[in-house]
Order: C-alpha cells, then sequence, then structure tokens
C-alpha cells in the first residue's frame, strides 16, 4: 500500500499545476491546510506528522511502462523499514525532467537518469555547476535504446525528414534520439506523444517510427501486441557513440513476439545513475538521504532476489562513472566495505590488521563489495 500511495503522490506531484486548475471537473478540491501546519497541530496530530516525514525519501522514476519507475518501486519494495525508512517512487516524466525535479522540486531527495542527460544539461549552460549540485550513488543498468518502425523503414537513413515520435516531452528519449540523429546526419520530423499513441498512428501511417528507451524486457514493448512488418530498426555502433553509449543486441529471447528466433538487432545502451542532490551536512534532508544509501549497500543483495527486475544483477556499486562525481556517503561506504574486506581476509592469514596497506577508495571494486557481502550474511 505504501508504495501505491508512493506512485500516486508521484502522480499528482508530478502533474502540471494550470493543466489541473484549467481542466473542467465536475467535482471541487477540497482546501486544506498544509501538512504539518496549524490545522494539524490543533487536532493533535503534530507528532503523526512528524513520524511519517522524519525518515521518508522520495525517487523519482518515470513512467509506468519504463524502466526507471520499476527501479524506483523495486528499491521501495527491498528497503522499507516502517517508521525507520520509507521511500516513495514518485511517477515522473523521466529523463530530461528527472534531472529538473531534483534541481528544484520539493520532496525528490534521488532520482534515476541516463549520463547522457546529465550531460546534456551540463553542456547547456543552464544549470551552472551541476557536478557539484549532482552527484551518483551508483550506476544502476544500461539501458537499451529502441527504434521501433513501420514496414517501409528498412534502415535508419530512411527517416530522413519522416515523423519520428520521441515520446512525452521530458522523457530520456527526447534527449538521447535527437543526439543519435545529429550524429548520423539524419533530420526527421521529431513529434511528442506518448508512445502507445502513437503505435496507433503508426498504423494509419501518421507516424513513420517511434524512439523509446528502458532496459530490457521493457514493459512497453514486451506486451506490445505484434503488427505485419513492424520491426526494430538497427543502430550500428562506431566511435561516433563512444562517449556514452556502448552496443547491445535486442534478441528474440528479449522480445519473443517481435524478433524472430535465431535472429538480433544491434542497438546503443546508455547507462542510467541513481543521482542525489548534494545536499549539505546537518540539514534535514541529508540526514534521510545518508540512511537511504547506508541502507542500499548494506541490504544490495535483496535486489538480487527474482522478484526484482533482472537488470540489478547487472549492477557494480562500486564501479566510477567518469565525469561525475560519488557522493561522499556512498564512497565512505564503499571504502567502509574495502576496508572490512581486507581486515577480514588478513585475520584469517593470521595476520594483524596493521600489518596491510589500507584499501584506498579508488582501488574498491565490485570483487570486494561481493567478499564483504558474503563475509557480512557469515555473521548474521
Amino acid at each position: 500500500m505504501r508504495i501505491g500511495l508512493g506512485i500516486l503522490l508521484g502522480l499528482l506531484t508530478a502533474w502540471p499545476g494550470q493543466a489541473l486548475a484549467q481542466s473542467s471537473m465536475p467535482f471541487e478540491v477540497a482546501q486544506v491546510g498544509p501538512r504539518g501546519g496549524p490545522t494539524a497541530a490543533a487536532s493533535g496530530e503534530q507528532a503523526k506528522v512528524t513520524q511519517v516525514n522524519n525518515w521518508t525519501v522520495g525517487i523519482a522514476g518515470g513512467f509506468f511502462e519504463g524502466t526507471f519507475i520499476r527501479f524506483a518501486v523495486d528499491l521501495a519494495k527491498a528497503l522499507d523499514d516502517g517508521d525507520r525508512l520509507r521511500i516513495l517512487p514518485i511517477v515522473s516524466y523521466g529523463g530530461n525532467e528527472n534531472v529538473s525535479d531534483l534541481l528544484y522540486m520539493k520532496g525528490i531527495d534521488l532520482t534515476i537518469a541516463y549520463t547522457d542527460t546529465l550531460e546534456f544539461y551540463r553542456k547547456s549552460g543552464q544549470v551552472k555547476n551541476i557536478e557539484q549540485r549532482i552527484n551518483y550513488v551508483s550506476e544502476l543498468l544500461n539501458g537499451e535504446l529502441y527504434i521501433f518502425a513501420r514496414p517501409e523503414i528498412k534502415t535508419l537513413k530512411d527517416l530522413e525528414g519522416k515523423k519520428v515520435n520521441l515520446g512525452t516531452k521530458g522523457n530520456s528519449a527526447t534527449t538521447t534520439g535527437p543526439i543519435i540523429f545529429d550524429r548520423l546526419g539524419i533530420h526527421p520530423q521529431f513529434q511528442y506523444t506518448n508512445n502507445t499513441i502513437a503505435i496507433e498512428q503508426m498504423k494509419t501511417g501518421d507516424i513513420d517510427a517511434l524512439v523509446h528507451s528502458g532496459g530490457k524486457p521493457n514493459e512497453f514493448f514486451r506486451t506490445l501486441r505484434p503488427e505485419p512488418g513492424f520491426h526494430f530498426v538497427p543502430i550500428d555502433y562506431s566511435t561516433k557513440f563512444s562517449d556514452f553509449y556502448v552496443p547491445c543486441p535486442l534478441t528474440h529471447e528479449d522480445y519473443p513476439q517481435l524478433i524472430e528466433a535465431g535472429t538480433r538487432v544491434d542497438t546503443l545502451c546508455m547507462l542510467a545513475v541513481l543521482a542525489v542532490y548534494n545536499f549539505p551536512k546537518q540539514s534535514d534532508r541529508f540526514r534521510r538521504v545518508e540512511r537511504f544509501i547506508q541502507s542500499y549497500f548494506d541490504h544490495f543483495d535483496r535486489l538480487m532476489q527474482p522478484s526484482y527486475h533482472p537488470k540489478w544483477k547487472e549492477v557494480n556499486l562500486a564501479a566510477k562513472v567518469p565525469g561525475w562525481n560519488r557522493y561522499f556517503v556512498a564512497e565512505d561506504k564503499l571504502a567502509a566495505m574495502a576496508d572490512v574486506t581486507a581486515t577480514s581476509k588478513h585475520e584469517d592469514a593470521g595476520l594483524r590488521p596493521a600489518d596491510s596497506l589500507p584499501v584506498s577508495k579508488q582501488d574498491a571494486s565490485f570483487q570486494k563489495f561481493m567478499e564483504w557481502r558474503q563475509n557480512q550474511q557469515k555473521k548474521n
């Protein structure tokens, strides 16, 4: 129930206020006082308000059919600890808007974003010192880029001057799609509408292709009914994409209803990170994020279970993200885990901890984390 309420809160928070105000709803919205204000105090509920908000952390995910919201929900399921830690996975526009929400929206403490989106913000110059204001906790997943087209579209070059949908404005594809087409010298007519609607417009020929992003198996394509001739268009990897992207395939095993057995479609993957605002020490939001990060690393093994998204198994907690700073709380936690592992190894060998050199934060590896986790499980 808590997770459902978090998603509902996200919908109410992320939806533009002017749209709500201008809509012709057949009911009136009740006017209430601010949460935790005089009304709550007068009714003796202030203690409850404090209790509910004391350890609550908001994570901006994405749309329902995307991978980001699935990851945010997984974090809530795995790490929720009652009044000690409550995580609200928030439905958002994803991608670009997640970064904006992290910078400016109340209640957003962490978010999920691709590194090319973060770089887009940095290069645009619209946000000063963004690499200091936004840090990362860890990498999360490599999300696939999908270009899905009508039968007459054989290659990406066939989309020159054609109508290509990028999804709702603000999502990740609205950044990645134009970058890819620009680097290939292809100039489509970009459209911006929900891809569920775009599929219907592809059937009538009003749209020629759509761009989507998200880790496989992606819910949008996993549940999509096949249409004759509709297919994924391959993207050939080259040095034009070596800064933010890596080659990756789509296979029949990923989407059996859309890709023939024994075949594959080459595409690109983008690295997504769990990003956090660089809250100053001693601030209220810092202490909440600090507790979340401690729990995230201590209980990461829960996310390996079958009920969670399979992409969690690919996450390397200690991997560095080029060009961006790891939040110092996460950096210190990794260093502490590496130190525990090193101490354990030397104690097993009959050596005093002082006989070994301290493990550098820069040398912490995923293997050390796995060894540390195994030691912790033995103690428990």
